[in-house]
C-alpha cells in the first residue's frame, strides 16, 4: 500500500494549484492517500507554517511523505531539500519550515534536491515536490534524488527569549486560529522550566493574566450561582492541545464580538511577556 502524501500550502482553494498537484499524484499513483493538512497558510508565512505541519504531522504514521508548498521558489538561499525526521519525510525549501520542526529533534537524513532535468518554472512545487514525493511513495531512497546537505536554515529569531537572568520570557504571537485564538511560541514545557513555583504574570499590550487554565471551561466556578460565574466573553489563558500558551475568549461570538486577536488587539509576532516574581 501507498504510503500517505500530504499537502500543506499557502494556495488557497479559489485556483487550480491544489487540484493540479492532486491530479498529478494521482497520475504517477492511481492508489495514492492524500490528505490535505492545509491550503490556507498566510502566504509566505513560515512560522505559521510550521506551527500547523509540527502538530498535524505526529498524529500521522511513520512513512508519510508531506509536501510543503510555502515559499518554495528556489534560489540560492532557498534550496530545495528532502528530510527524513522522526520516520517521516518532508519536501519544502529551506526557508525555515522544516528547521522549526527539526529545532529539538534531530534529522535522520538531509538532502539537497538535485533531480535530473528539473522544470524551472513558477511551479517549483508541482514540478519537484511531487516528483520526489511520488519517487519516495514507490519506495525510493533520498540519496537517488539529492546529495547530502547540513545547512537546514535556523531562524532562532521565532524562538521565545529569556531576560533579567531568567525572570521574565519575552515570546510571541505565531499563529491565530478560526476562532480568533492567539496562539504563542512559548510551550509548556519552557514555561515550566523558567517558572520553577514562582508566580507569574503574562502581560499581552494592556491585558494581564496570573493564571494557565488547562481547558477554555476551567475559567467557571461552577460552585457558585449563574449569575455571579465567569463565562463567554471572559478573557483566558491556557495552554493549547498543542501545548504552546494561548490566549482566548470563552465562547466568544466572532461575528459580534470578536475573538482574542480582535479584543486584545493582537497580531501575527506581536510581543506576549511573562514576568516571574
Amino acid at each position: 500500500m501507498n504510503p500517505i502524501i500530504t499537502l500543506t500550502t499557502d494556495f488557497g482553494l479559489k485556483d487550480y494549484f491544489v487540484g493540479t498537484l492532486k491530479g498529478t499524484i494521482y497520475k504517477e499513483l492511481n492508489d495514492a492517500r492524500i490528505v490535505d493538512i492545509s491550503h490556507n497558510i498566510s502566504p509566505f508565512n513560515i512560522q505559521e507554517c510550521a506551527y500547523i505541519l509540527e502538530n498535524s504531522y505526529k498524529h500521522f504514521p511513520e512513512g508519510t511523505i508531506h509536501i510543503v508548498g510555502v515559499d518554495s521558489e528556489p534560489t540560492p538561499e532557498n534550496q530545495h531539500v528532502a528530510v527524513l525526521v522522526n520516520g517521516h519525510y518532508f519536501i519544502s525549501a529551506n526557508n525555515g519550515v522544516i528547521g522549526l520542526i527539526t529545532s529539538e529533534i534531530k534529522p535522520e537524513k538531509v538532502v539537497e534536491l538535485n533531480i535530473p532535468n528539473p522544470s524551472h518554472g513558477s511551479f517549483p512545487v508541482l514540478d519537484v515536490f511531487v516528483q520526489v514525493a511520488c519517487h519516495i511513495a514507490r519506495g525510493g531512497t533520498l540519496e537517488v534524488v539529492g546529495r547530502s546537505f547540513d545547512q537546514l536554515k535556523d531562524l532562532r529569531e521565532f524562538s521565545p527569549t529569556v531576560t533579567d537572568n531568567g525572570s521574565k520570557i519575552i515570546g510571541s504571537v505565531v499563529y491565530i486560529d478560526n476562532y480568533g485564538n492567539v496562539v504563542t511560541n512559548i510551550s509548556r514545557n519552557f514555561f515550566e522550566a523558567y517558572r520553577k513555583g514562582r508566580d507569574f504574570e503574562i502581560t499581552a499590550r494592556t491585558t494581564k493574566f496570573t493564571k494557565i487554565h488547562n481547558k477554555y471551561s476551567d475559567i467557571i466556578n461552577f460552585d457558585l450561582e449563574k449569575s455571579q460565574r465567569k463565562g463567554a466573553g471572559d478573557r483566558l489563558a491556557l495552554f493549547n492541545s498543542a501545548n504552546y500558551i494561548q490566549l482566548a475568549i470563552y465562547k466568544s461570538d466572532l461575528n459580534t464580538v470578536g475573538g482574542a486577536s480582535t479584543l486584545l488587539g493582537l497580531d501575527f509576532r506581536d510581543t506576549i511577556t511573562i514576568t516571574f516574581s
